[in-house]
């Protein structure tokens, strides 16, 4: 599975990933998740909102364990974010069919569509519609850097748009969701575990920063007669940085917009995008308010106007502690923790998935696979072929305990 998928969406140049929502590269690793579902005589179907099921069992019977991820990336991302977790259902799946087990409840693999919101600059918008979480009109409202909205994207992938929004049905037939990932860090591998059970997913949003200056000549305007929009902007960005390491958080500019774009133009706005998460909503709160007053200090040092939009924001996701319990229970009789005179351990995450949205309708949770480095969302991200093959095992022996008579 991962020699057939490797290959798309990768950028020659850098060794990333570029699988945007709704491109080619997506509908080529859509059409390698059907495949896969084909492949196991699994029923394959589409959603309203694009997100794709594959179903072993009646889908309307109820009380479903499902299991899944997502496959699309950031702009360069790495191979594992994601496609990890849905390789491990496949495989999981593989593994219980090995077994001889008889399934007493419907199991599906899910790959839910543009959960990095790399594209349309909101993240997890296939389990947000799903979940009632993002209505219709606003994903109407959503558009890519070229001005294509998210309708006209799904059009032109030949998904209609029209009936997008929440699937109360749907996931009131889970009874489970079970998500494996990557772990995002290195908690696991300075334990020295290769898979871990999430405990919460910090509190964490984006917020739109645009510093309204005066275009003007680079070469000819005296520097005191500037408004100067790229001044404001670089002292929040090192402001950022200082009020996150205080407070225990973390706060990133990864996105910015200048124009007109110049190099012998002062810029009129320059817009900028932070990303920040926190272990708690005070803490965040705390974080996000200094850094929008050092903002407004600056842009008022250097006349320039200054305004600040929410975009998107994730409270702190509590996973349900029975499921949470069970997981743990499980591994250690099959000799993952307990059984090996040690515990799973219990990871906290700053990263955002689609069983954090989907936490507030069904029962979630999540297994952690080592990352030897803590690198994400960048090609060097990587976990060893063992550290794999255990998460597989994990995930089926929790799927076998969850789904299996």
């Amino acid at each position: 599975m991962w020699a057939e998928l490797l290959p798309i969406g990768r950028d020659a140049g850098s060794g990333g990933y570029r699988r945007s929502a709704w491109t080619g590269a997506d509908a080529d690793c859509r059409d390698w998740f059907e495949a896969q579902a084909t492949a196991r005589g699994l029923t394959h179907e589409t959603d309203r909102n694009g997100n794709q099921w594959a179903w072993l069992g009646d889908p309307t019977a109820g009380d479903a364990v499902v299991t899944g991820s997502h496959l699309d990336s950031v702009p360069d991302g790495g191979a594992f974010d994601g496609p990890l977790g849905v390789i491990s259902s496949f495989a999981a799946l593989d593994e219980l069919r090995h077994r001889g087990v008889e399934f007493g409840r419907p199991l599906a693999i899910t790959n839910f569509v543009d959960e990095e919101g790399a594209r349309f600059g909101l993240a997890c918008v296939g389990s947000r519609l799903a979940a009632g979480q993002l209505t219709r009109e606003q994903a109407y409202e959503l558009k890519d850097a070229d001005g294509v909205s998210l309708p006209q994207a799904m059009e032109r992938a030949g998904h209609d748009p029209e009936n997008i929004g929440a699937d109360p049905d749907r996931l009131g037939r889970i009874g489970a969701f079970v998500e494996l990932h990557v772990e995002q860090g290195r908690a696991l591998d300075l334990s020295g575990d290769r898979v871990g059970i999430a405990s919460a997913i910090w509190p964490h949003g984006r917020w739109r920063f645009d510093f309204h200056g005066e275009a003007n000549h680079a070469g000819t305007t005296r520097l005191e007669d500037r408004r100067d929009p790229m001044l404001p902007y670089a002292r929040t960005v090192l402001a950022a940085r200082e009020r996150a390491r205080l407070a225990g958080a973390v706060a990133t500019f990864g996105k910015i917009s200048v124009e007109p774009n110049g190099v012998n133009a002062i810029p009129s706005l320059v817009r900028g995008w932070l990303d920040s998460r926190a272990p708690d909503q005070e803490t965040l709160d705390t974080v996000v308010t200094a850094i929008e007053q050092a903002a407004e200090e600056a842009a008022r040092s250097d006349g320039v106007d200054l305004t600040v939009v929410r975009e998107s924001f994730t409270p702190v996701v509590e996973f349900g502690h029975a499921l949470r319990d069970e997981m743990a229970r499980l591994l250690g009789v099959a000799g993952h923790g307990e059984g090996t005179g040690r515990r799973i351990p219990v990871l906290g995450t700053g990263a955002g998935h689609d069983a954090g949205i989907l936490s507030a309708s069904v029962p979630t949770a999540m297994l952690f696979v080592r990352n030897p480095t803590g690198v994400s969302h960048s090609p060097e991200e990587h976990a060893a072929e063992d550290d794999c093959l255990a998460g597989v095992t994990a995930l089926a022996d929790v799927l076998e305990g969850l789904a299996c008579k």
